[in-house]
């Protein structure tokens, strides 16, 4: 299967402001690349890229004042196969993961690991470690959280989503996370594409998507509590703790976002 995807992205800006952007696909999906995504700016600004802790390709530019259009449109290949299920993925004990998932067990700025862990353990015990466990954490907060996106607030935490049920797949995410992260699973954030491949109409509005991966069984496996289904098509574009480690864009100025559009649609 081939996929193409990309976005448009138009503001404007007051004044001139510096930007950081997390927007190229993952580099773990480099070898699927057809035609490179690219970041593209109007008018055209001299671009810096670097790594950031996590891992993640980082662009750094400062935006002139006035209108800027930032876009992209590239093409990857992809199995066309859902998400992995592997019901017998055993959870590890904390004393035998490995050094560079720790960070993952850890609260952060929307994961309040401190403030979850009684409901976390009261909710999830009796579960079956490992694989059962995580889904069923993916359950109940399916079920707890009513989606909407006049519910979005880029402030809300995984506690206020759990108490007021109700957020956007960011928040869905988080709550996930940190249930994980209190039954003693690394789990970690993700955000990318996620387009309507396999799915039956009507079809939302194209968008970035935030899903999480929990490490169990030896290795990362991909998990949705939005979705709380296996879907196809997910181009992965970074990775951390949480939302506040991978924003899309980090303006550092005064801005307003005047478009807006993301695709991801496969190529016939």
């Amino acid at each position: 299967m081939k996929i193409r995807f990309g976005y448009e992205m138009i503001y404007d800006f007051p004044q001139p402001a510096p930007m950081i952007t997390v927007l190229g696909a993952h580099f773990t999906r480099a070898s699927d690349i057809i035609v490179p995504d690219f970041l593209t700016t109007d008018p055209s600004v001299p671009i810096t890229p670097y790594r950031d802790g996590f891992g993640n390709w980082c662009s750094r530019f400062v935006a002139p004042a006035g209108r800027m259009r930032l876009a992209a449109d590239g093409t990857i290949r992809d199995t066309g196969l859902p998400d992995v299920v592997m019901p017998g993925a055993w959870q590890h004990a904390v004393e035998e993961l490995p050094d560079e998932t720790i960070v993952y067990l850890l609260g952060s700025r929307y994961c309040e690991t401190d403030r979850m862990s009684d409901v976390a353990w009261k909710l999830f015990e009796k579960t079956g470690p490992g694989w059962p466990r995580v889904q069923a954490i993916c359950d109940f907060v399916h079920n707890r959280i009513q989606f909407g996106y006049e519910h979005a607030r880029a402030t809300r935490t995984a506690w206020e989503a759990f108490n007021e049920c109700r957020g956007v797949c960011r928040d869905y995410a988080h709550l996930a996370i940190t249930f994980c992260r209190c039954m003693n699973i690394p789990a970690r954030y993700c955000t990318g594409y996620l387009g309507d491949i396999g799915m039956q109409p009507p079809f939302g509005p194209g968008d970035f998507a935030a899903w999480f991966e929990a490490y169990i069984g030896g290795r990362w496996y991909t998990f949705d509590a939005r979705n709380n289904v296996r879907r196809i098509g997910r181009i992965l574009i970074a990775q951390g703790r949480d939302a506040a480690d991978v924003p899309i864009t980090h303006i550092f100025g005064p801005n307003t976002l005047a478009s807006f559009k993301v695709w991801t649609d496969e190529v016939t």
